[in-house]
């Protein structure tokens, strides 16, 4: 068993760092665990353009980093959305030396032990045992929550439950994410009339009624970043590849150019020097992209460890694949395919991985539900409560939820369509986000603190869900744990004005 220590926070996303170097600023004494063998996240695991949304939101850990960024580069605070990946862990890792965090990695969960509402410790894969006082789930999961049964919920609501006008299933409307009409799902009729086996990439599940919960949740991907370098690593045919799966990417090209809209490369994937050092970060862009949008996020997040790593793995080829497809295959335009072909992948990132991202977009998966929770109508009137620890202020970002398909009532037959569903952006005010949002029900966990799987609904989290407002919500989550344990006290019962003072003084900004 590893030394006791005051703080453990579990998982080194942004937020993970930020809670642990927050935590141990106290003279707190943290260990940090991580299940891989990165810090960072998503913002060192190809998120390198940050969404940001009012950057008079932007405080705390997450001026900080900015301003971290902008010193290694000798530019303007704020000149660049954000780092090259590699520059981003190196900051985060150079935090948490100077911080004095232990760090472990190769820490994935195993198990949490509970005693009379109280985490008493938890156990990894590798059968370490860790004990603290006060302990932070900064994972994207909620794994550490969900093992110390707080309750919490997945995927999209009803929208009577908290009287959401954009919860549960969405209407299919035109938009840049929408797959355009007639274009058949079935592997066997282009056209669309005879009933048959569905090509891949599409969820064969009948969609819910409008306005329905699901359980669906966000569609997750890689980010790429990507290079036009002399020495970028070309795209590659991953191990595997099927040349069948890319079928329907033929078809959409094949209607692109019967129509004459066929877009251009940096369209799909994003191609845009937007990061230091001549990089992009390829994004998830349209209706066919690095985003899979089989279903196979919707079972991600109650998955076993072994079937996540089945889901990365998909991912991951899915990714590659994409790429060496829009590069390689003959129903690609010409066009396209040469100016994809002038990019690759960074010779100096993700080295051992690679050159793919070392972290899967999870764009959300667990909720935790506890006394408050943060809904769409907290967002859209501007709530800024009393115990208000961070702001936010991106739109509601909902980003595509599932390919399926329908039936379209045409003479003299029906006809088959592939339907894209979920995406909606929806512009808000500057915003609170409260302590209550990261503290479980008290006679559910009383020594944890949530600084990623907020209480939120899947609307409200669409907003929250931004690597700055992790940045954020990590800090404050770091600073309260260090103030539960110092008191050996309940997180619910510790003083939030007295939290707030500290957050305050160290930059966060708390009110409009």
């Amino acid at each position: 068993m590893s030394a006791p220590v005051d703080v453990l926070v579990y998982a080194a996303t942004s937020a993970g760092v930020c809670a642990a170097v927050a935590a141990a600023e106290t003279g707190a004494s943290v260990r940090l665990l991580e299940p891989g063998s990165h810090v960072g996240g998503m913002t060192s695991g190809g998120l390198g353009y940050t969404d940001v949304g009012d950057v008079r939101v932007l405080g705390g850990f997450a001026t900080r980093f900015r301003d971290a960024v902008a010193r290694h580069y000798g530019v303007a605070a704020g000149l660049y959305a954000g780092p090259e990946p590699h520059v981003a862990e190196r900051i985060f890792l150079e935090w948490l030396e100077r911080a004095g965090v232990d760090v472990v990695f190769g820490a994935e969960l195993a198990a949490v032990e509970v005693h009379d509402g109280r985490i008493a410790s938890l156990e990894t894969v590798a059968g370490e045992q860790h004990v603290a006082r006060t302990f932070v789930d900064a994972s994207y999961e909620g794994d550490l929550l969900a093992g110390a049964g707080v309750p919490s919920a997945v995927g999209r609501e009803d929208r009577t439950l908290h009287g959401e006008s954009f919860a549960g299933r969405r209407e299919i409307v035109p938009g840049m994410h929408v797959f355009p009409d007639w274009i058949s799902p079935f592997a066997g009729d282009p056209d669309g009339r005879r009933e048959g086996p569905l090509l891949a990439q599409i969820k064969p599940d009948p969609m819910a009624e409008v306005g329905a919960g699901d359980g669906g949740v966000m569609s997750f991907g890689y980010r790429m970043c990507l290079t036009t370098a002399k020495d970028r690593i070309p795209f590659f045919r991953p191990d595997g590849y099927d040349e069948e799966y890319w079928e329907l990417g033929r078809r959409l090209f094949a209607h692109w150019e019967r129509t004459g809209t066929t877009p251009p490369a940096g369209r799909l994937v994003g191609l845009e020097e937007n990061l230091p050092g001549g990089k992009a970060d390829g994004n998830s862009l349209g209706p066919f992209s690095l985003s899979v949008l089989d279903g196979s996020a919707w079972e991600y997040p109650l998955a076993s460890r072994e079937r996540r790593a089945e889901l990365v793995r998909h991912h991951r080829d899915h990714a590659a694949g994409f790429l060496w497809f829009l590069a390689s295959d003959d129903a690609v335009p010409e066009s396209v395919r040469s100016e994809i072909s002038r990019w690759g992948l960074p010779a100096d990132e993700f080295a051992d991985t690679g050159h793919l991202p070392h972290q899967l977009y999870v764009r959300e998966a667990r909720r935790m539900q506890s006394d408050t929770v943060l809904t769409e109508h907290d967002l859209r009137d501007g709530r800024i409560p009393d115990d208000t620890v961070a702001l936010g202020s991106y739109h509601l970002d909902i980003r595509e939820v599932q390919r399926t398909w329908r039936w379209v009532h045409e003479h003299p037959a029906p006809v088959a369509m592939v339907a894209t569903e979920g995406y909606l952006s929806v512009p808000v005010p500057r915003y609170g986000i409260p302590y209550r949002a990261l503290t479980p029900p008290r006679d559910a966990c009383s020594n944890l603190l949530v600084a990623v799987c907020v209480s939120a609904s899947h609307v409200a989290f669409s907003s929250i869900r931004m690597e700055v407002q992790f940045q954020m919500l990590g800090h404050a989550a770091g600073a309260a744990a260090a103030m539960a344990a110092a008191g050996d006290a309940d997180v619910q019962s510790i003083d939030v004005a007295a939290l707030r003072s500290r957050l305050a003084e160290d930059g966060q900004v708390l009110s409009a």
